[in-house]
């Protein structure tokens, strides 16, 4: 029975035999694949028989014979009588590859292709800084409604050591813009625009969040539970402002000044009135009726 089976393999292709070994495994040529690491066109051009198609005889005998072994047959034996099959890759011209001829009129000038480049790379630039500023738009950040800390409010004290790995929120006392940033021209995290009463909580993720902003003074800082008050006293911008915890505790504390209550004014004193002597013929009135 054996000899009869090996006398059926003697008249089989490789190709077929390759085949029939894998389908009697239940194998897939992507299980192949995965095993040998042989692209899948490859294994196909050795089922067929297509030799030319693979990349040289030494190319071809290699997968041959690792496609045998992956599916259980004699893969030296193979890559043997496949060798003396399509004969030493010394003797073998390789398949002519014919190309068209180009033609001058239908090649693009080099200043046309230097052009097109540059546009695909500003195109591929443009999406990815899209990108940026669609994943930290400010629908994506959460903003905390909580009850605004008065303006006037003196911020407490916090050392620096002490406050390294707290969390950092930004809370507005008004309206007002920012952009916080994953360090100097990074990443934005967050960019729009908190109502009075609105908070921004810097991720915990964040390594060097920084800060860009035009009205620091409606902006107050809170590391852990600790109100450090508003980033600035008064109105000005301010680009590039760590928000890391200790680099807040280590800022100078800022007082919103309070707002002016108008003092009241003295009244104005009546007009005088000049007195006269009456003289003696006047006569004398009657004292007005109480």
């Amino acid at each position: 029975m054996v000899e009869q089976d090996q006398g059926q393999f003697d008249i089989v292709s490789i190709g077929e035999r390759l085949r029939a070994a894998r389908e009697a495994k239940g194998m897939t040529l992507d299980d192949v694949a995965n095993r040998t690491r042989i692209p899948i066109r490859h294994l196909q051009h050795i089922e067929s028989e297509d030799w030319d198609a693979l990349p040289a005889v030494t190319y071809a005998i290699g997968f041959t014979r690792n496609y045998a072994n992956a599916v259980g047959l004699d893969g030296p034996a193979i890559g043997v009588e496949l060798r003396e099959r399509i004969g030493d890759a010394r003797n073998r011209a390789p398949a002519a590859q014919y190309y068209e001829q180009a033609d001058p009129a239908r090649v693009p000038p080099r200043s046309m292709t230097i052009v097109a480049a540059l546009l695909a790379i500003v195109l591929v630039v443009a999406y990815f800084v899209w990108r940026n500023m669609q994943e930290a738009s400010p629908a994506d950040v959460p903003i905390l409604e909580v009850d605004a800390p008065p303006g006037g409010a003196a911020p407490a004290a916090v050392t620096p050591q002490a406050a390294a790995g707290e969390s950092v929120t930004l809370t507005a006392t008004g309206e007002v813009w920012l952009r916080v940033s994953e360090g100097a021209g990074g990443p934005s995290l967050f960019s729009g625009t908190l109502g009075a009463g609105q908070s921004f909580a810097v991720p915990a993720s964040a390594r060097q969040p920084v800060i860009h902003t035009g009205r620091p003074q409606l902006l107050r800082a809170t590391v852990g539970a600790t109100d450090l008050g508003p980033l600035e006293a008064t109105e000005r911008t301010i680009d590039g402002v760590s928000l890391l915890p200790q680099d807040l505790a280590a800022r100078p504390r800022s007082v919103a000044p309070p707002a002016a209550t108008p003092t009241a004014q003295p009244p104005a004193p009546a007009p005088a009135v000049p007195l006269t002597a009456p003289s003696e013929d006047a006569p004398l009135s009657a004292p007005p009726p109480q």
